[in-house]
């Protein structure tokens, strides 16, 4: 049963007068941007932005005690939070403003979506406006933190070690991705704090429509979570929580609940506004006699025996202040056009071949061994790297065996089983890189990657560009693809045209043992996420015509830049020739085709889908001039269409012919029944088909 304990504060409290009067300049400082905002609602709404307004007392009480070597993820309700952290109103006005300065973003994202690695303050990683969403990256943070721990690999911080903090509202703790957070903090004992303030509101749904209980009750469900409930209307009791608890995670490293009852005394953002749906009187008088403000006034004037006139004074400079730095921050530089397109990937070192292919002497190998042994090279040369997924553990290394050994040789520490859980698995990685280890995971098969698709899309593959450049995640993402051996509906999908779409991942596809191993190395040393589509058709060559498959193991240092194609047949320039180009399976039923053809098909493999090799397949139309797109993916809204429409446009001229796409039928599904899964999929038949009627044309 969750630890649950109503915290009473009482003589032992740890706030001395200077803790209040600091707590009281930044409830002030932080109460004058609102009502600055609300004045200027005008220029200010212009971007969507929220502020703390109800909930300063329990922000600015977590705030003041993070330390540099802390992480904190602040949601877009936290201006508070970060106030005490020491940002300034200009600062964050710069963001509120969207100007090119703002020390997040850039102008880029929302007020108060913060992502900060300042030496001098707590660690911010980005997260995106999804509510709840953050929980998964920030017990990543913890996750890591953990395992430098575990590793050895920890600074010393002299009994001072860090902690995270999540901050949440109740009503997001709804989310799926929240719960599978909670329970991999509480199975691994993780250090971090869940700040769950509740106000008791959604956007215009309150409590009683949208949970059966609130965040205490549902705790229990999470065996080994300590819990704490307070009014965060009161500074004190705030304080002295979050010093208690800060202290027992420090020491201890399990994981809490803070929640804080809190009340919403501000718009829900400023596009949907109080009066658009909060119309009981009673209970916005109610929300207001739970104040903050006032409170620590009284606090102070009675327990501290601070005059009125020095708390007047304390209002009117954060006013001053406030007022000062809204006429600066408007003066500020919007950003320029040419900032659009900075920090779309962080650079990498891999950009050209490098090692030996091919070594004398060697056996060929199967592609999945490839993998493994380019992993384990990877995790033997640096203890940075973990490998972690769907039972990759020791006790199988994964249902492909594609991870065989790896936990016997570099331990449960760096190989190890998670639950059943793809968004944590994704986003985990982001906290994972941020603290600078270098995750490698799994995902069992492309058909389960949709549970991951939302951590992979709004917090993996948007960090660096919307932090400016502070946090690119550097991970792999291996996922076991398409169809073979009648796998059926729910393990035979191919995803890449949903991956590729999605911005700021890169995307490998390989076709080889080598060529996978050569990739493998190049995503790890690629401070950018990356995803690695590896055809499970392919791994042990056992479909006939795929024994291309198994090559030589390249060398140790053998490694292959994303964004190179590989020619895997060529053909002289001709009167009538066709280059196919191509990818994972595709490259075999295309030399099977290709037989019929003898020297008048060119096969281009392109082996990254992001970055994508354009200079191979624009010289392979203007070579040929005529094109056939072979693809595993039903050719309706796919990326196969995307490179169909890229060469029309810029080798339009060259062109004899109409690009052709060969691709399997589309379908909701992959039926298990050998028969249907073979007339569904493109096979050399259907290639040589489109090869005789282009060459006709």
């Amino acid at each position: 049963m969750a630890e649950i304990i109503e915290k009473k504060v009482g003589r032992d409290t740890m706030v001395t007068k200077d803790i209040a009067l600091e707590g009281y300049r930044l409830m002030s400082t932080a109460k004058s941007l609102t009502e600055l905002y609300e004045a200027n609602k005008s220029v200010c709404s212009k971007y969507v932005h929220a502020t703390s307004r109800g909930h300063e007392a329990i922000q600015i009480a977590c705030g003041l005690q993070l330390k540099p070597q802390d992480f904190v993820f602040p949601y877009y309700r936290d201006d508070s939070i970060l106030l005490s952290i020491g940002m300034t109103p200009f600062q964050l006005m710069l963001q509120v403003l969207a100007k090119r300065n703002d020390p997040f973003s850039g102008g880029r994202t929302y007020y108060s979506h913060p992502s900060l690695k300042d030496d001098d303050k707590p660690k911010i990683p980005h997260q995106s406006s999804a509510t709840g969403m953050q929980a998964i990256p920030a017990t990543g943070v913890a996750m890591g933190i953990q395992h430098k721990e575990k590793l050895g690999l920890a600074e010393d911080y002299n009994g001072e070690n860090p902690v995270v903090v999540c901050s949440l509202g109740d009503a997001s703790c709804t989310e799926g991705e929240v719960s599978e957070a909670f329970q991999m903090a509480v199975l691994k004992k993780m250090p971090i704090i869940y700040l769950v303030q509740d106000n008791e509101w959604d956007i215009s749904a309150s409590a009683e429509e949208t949970r059966a209980q609130d965040i205490t009750h549902y705790a229990k469900g999470f065996k080994g979570m300590g819990v704490r409930t307070i009014d965060g209307t009161n500074f004190q009791e705030s304080y002295d929580t979050f010093n208690e608890v800060i202290a027992i995670v420090r020491k201890e490293r399990r994981p809490f609940i803070i929640h804080a009852k809190v009340p919403l005394l501000n718009h829900h953002t400023s596009g949907v506004r109080m009066e658009f749906y909060r119309h009981d009187k009673e209970e916005l008088a109610e929300a207001w006699s739970k104040d903050p403000f006032p409170k620590l006034k009284q606090a102070l004037k009675d327990q501290f025996k601070v005059k009125d006139f020095e708390l007047i004074a304390i209002e009117n400079k954060a006013k001053e202040q406030v007022a000062k730095d809204y006429e600066l921050a408007l003066a500020e530089e919007d950003p320029r056009s040419e900032d659009l397109t900075t920090h779309m990937f962080a650079p990498t070192p891999v950009t050209q071949e490098k090692g030996e292919r091919t070594p004398a002497g060697k056996n060929k190998t199967v592609m999945v061994d490839s993998a493994l042994f380019a992993i384990r090279e990877i995790m033997a040369k640096h203890p940075e790297s973990l490998l972690y997924g769907q039972d990759v553990g020791a006790r199988i290394g994964g249902v492909f065996r594609e991870a065989a050994t790896l936990a016997q040789q570099f331990g449960d520490d760096r190989v190890f089983n998670t639950p059943i859980q793809e968004a944590f698995i994704v986003g985990s990685t982001v906290g994972m890189s941020a603290v600078g280890l270098k995750p490698i995971v799994e995902v069992q098969f492309a058909d389960y990657i949709w549970p991951g698709l939302n951590q992979l899309f709004t917090e993996v593959g948007r960090s660096y560009y919307l932090s400016n450049g502070k946090w690119p995640v550097s991970m792999i993402l291996r996922v076991p693809i398409g169809a073979y051996g009648s796998g059926g509906p729910y393990h035979s999908s191919s995803v890449e045209s949903i991956v590729t779409n999605i911005r700021g991942v890169k995307v490998a596809y390989p076709s080889t043992g080598a060529d996978l191993k050569g990739l493998m190395k190049a995503a790890y040393y690629d401070p950018n996420p990356v995803v690695m589509l590896e055809h499970k058709g392919l791994y042990w060559s056992k479909i006939k015509g795929t024994e291309g498959a198994m090559t030589v193991e390249p060398d140790e240092d053998y490694i292959i830049p994303f964004g190179k194609a590989r020619t895997v047949l060529e053909a002289p320039k001709q009167d009538n020739s066709v280059a196919i180009i191509t990818y994972g399976m595709g490259v075999y039923w295309s030399l099977a085709a290709e037989k019929n053809f003898k020297g008048q098909v060119e096969i281009i493999d392109l082996r990254t889908l992001n970055p994508l090799d354009e200079e191979a397949m624009y010289d392979a139309a203007k070579k040929h001039n005529k094109i056939l797109i072979v693809t595993e993916e039903s050719v309706e809204c796919s990326f196969s269409l995307g490179l169909v429409a890229r060469i029309q446009k810029n080798c339009f001229e060259y062109l004899d012919a109409p690009v052709e796409i060969i691709g399997s039928v589309d379908t909701p599904a992959i039926p298990l029944n050998s028969t249907l899964e073979a007339t569904l999929l493109p096979n050399a038949d259907k290639v040589g088909e489109a090869l005789k009627s282009l060459l006709k044309y």
